[in-house]
């Protein structure tokens, strides 16, 4: 007993005396926690137009937010042990709100002028502030600890503290900010709090006097912000959404979502169809159901609403159900492109997969597949059982048609084909003639490809080949021997084994869709 008295007292010498109370630890602690999921998720939207929002985008994204945490706790408390720490909360917050300010102007800047750079910019604008505000909590708990006594109740604490901090940050992201707020405001607010926070703490502390330059920096980034590249005209709680005016046609109208074109319509004339998948789309359907005759239709997916538009114009009558995740674009649709409630298009705001769910067994005589995140078919709605449902809803004679985007050796809609072949009687391919293995002399471009399934009645690729020759597509079609050779061995999709960002191959020019 006499020899440990002294150790414990020299020990707890080293401790500072008390530099914030209780609640203004917790305020900090909870705060810089929860701004570091606020950056981080918005970081992945910001990054979506420009990379794709794909299981490595989000990864990436993810990873170097886990490592601002750890390098910002390790060097936190490691300064915290040689210089005061009561010196070092007002820069962390302060240089992290100035970088999060900035980060709007520099990533579109650096998208639209220097995208080599891209990577290693939107790294550091995560990195930067995301070790800034880690290194809060380890100060702030240097500042906190009296007595070696108390350690384990004040570190469980603020540990405790910071991980609400984060939560609540990414459910005020996710469920409030985003879809009420342009991704650019919610980083500027968050960086003008972060300066003013500093302010607050510099006051208090009487020390570091960097906060008015730092308010500068966050007025030049909103300012920066204004005049960057690569805005939106709406952001909704998906998508970075341009609408953009075809100078050729006065009611051309293309959505461009995260950077892809995603639907072309005519305002004015909805039988106009510019994309050619689309007109692969109309030929599979009309070679399907000759005449005009209305159809019961449903659509995965939605964007401008092209096809359920034509539908409705060439065959009066038709009803189109339409399941479109992102009730913004409906919103677009509606402002900008011209839908009108009698347009014979009922627009659900849904998940596509669910939606399926909601319909009744052999209600449809068409379903059509055409819902992309970026330049992705949703997994979810590419495996056995997503198809086992969809076969479900069409009648006896009903026909799946969907689109599918791949390049390079086409892996994913390989495997795709190979799924559908599980669950349908017929699956034929349509597609450029190089993509498909018809033209041995042309190289795979990759791009659009349109599948069609049935499974009580082969479609009439005679008469679909017709209209896509009428159409100017110079499209062909791949079925029966053919199709099985191109297909190969190709993995069948399941909901337990979906690796469709793994399968798919962007293309460097992220056009089509």
């Amino acid at each position: 007993m006499t020899d440990s008295s002294p150790l414990v007292v020299a020990s707890e010498a080293n401790v500072p005396a008390r530099g914030v109370s209780s609640r203004s630890a917790g305020v900090l602690v909870f705060g810089a926690s929860a701004a570091v999921l606020v950056v981080e998720i918005v970081a992945l939207r910001l990054l979506a137009p420009y990379l794709g929002l794909t299981l490595e985008t989000s990864t990436m994204v993810i990873g170097i937010a886990l490592t601002a945490i750890a390098v910002g706790s390790w060097l936190g408390g490691k300064l915290a042990d040689q210089v005061d720490p009561r010196r070092l909360l007002g820069p962390s917050l302060g240089v992290s709100g100035a970088v999060v300010a900035l980060t709007p102007a520099v990533l579109r800047t650096t998208a639209e002028w220097a995208p080599a750079a891209l990577f290693f910019i939107a790294s550091m604008t995560i990195l930067v502030p995301g070790a800034l505000l880690s290194a809060v909590t380890p100060v702030v708990t240097k500042l906190r600890l009296t007595s070696l006594a108390e350690t384990g109740a004040v570190v469980g604490r603020l540990s405790g503290v910071g991980t609400a901090g984060a939560i609540f940050g990414t459910v005020l992201t996710g469920f409030v900010l985003v879809s009420r707020l342009p991704v650019s405001g919610i980083l500027l607010g968050l960086g003008a709090l972060l300066v003013a926070g500093a302010a607050v703490v510099e006051w208090r502390a009487r020390g570091w006097s960097g906060t008015p330059a730092l308010a500068l920096v966050v007025v030049a980034g909103g300012l920066a912000t204004a005049v960057a590249p690569g805005g939106c005209d709406a952001e909704t709680r998906y998508h970075c959404a341009r609408v953009v005016a075809d100078p050729e046609r006065a009611g051309g109208r293309t959505l461009v979502l995260d950077g892809v074109r995603h639907s072309y319509v005519d305002v004015d004339d909805p039988t106009f169809l510019r994309f050619e998948y689309v007109r692969a789309l109309a030929s599979a359907v009309d070679a399907a159901f000759p005449g005009d005759r209305p159809l019961a239709a449903h659509h995965l997916g939605g964007g401008g609403l092209t096809f359920p538009r034509y539908l409705a114009a060439t065959r009066p009558g038709t009803r189109s159900l339409v399941s479109e995740i992102d009730g913004g674009v409906v919103r677009i649709d509606r402002e900008r492109l011209g839908l009108r409630a009698a347009a014979g298009v009922d627009v659900r705001v849904e998940d596509g997969r669910l939606g399926l769910r909601r319909l009744a067994a052999g209600s449809r005589d068409l379903v059509v597949g055409d819902a992309f995140g970026g330049v992705n078919v949703p997994w979810h709605l590419t495996t056995v059982e997503a198809m086992t449902d969809v076969r479900r809803v069409l009648d006896e004679d009903g026909l799946y048609v969907v689109n599918l985007i791949d390049h390079g050796r086409l892996d994913f809609a390989r495997a795709e084909v190979a799924t559908l072949g599980e669950v349908f009687e017929h699956v034929a391919l349509l597609g450029k003639p190089g993509d498909l293995g018809l033209d041995p002399g042309a190289a795979p471009e990759g791009g659009n490809l349109v599948v069609l399934a049935s499974d009580r009645r082969a479609v009439d690729l005679r008469a679909t080949q017709r209209g896509l020759d009428a159409r100017g597509t110079g499209w062909r079609i791949a079925s029966g021997d053919a199709l099985a050779a191109w297909t190969g061995d190709a993995r069948v999709l399941t909901d337990d084994h979906a690796p469709v960002d793994q399968l798919l191959q962007p293309s460097v020019t992220r056009s089509g869709g």
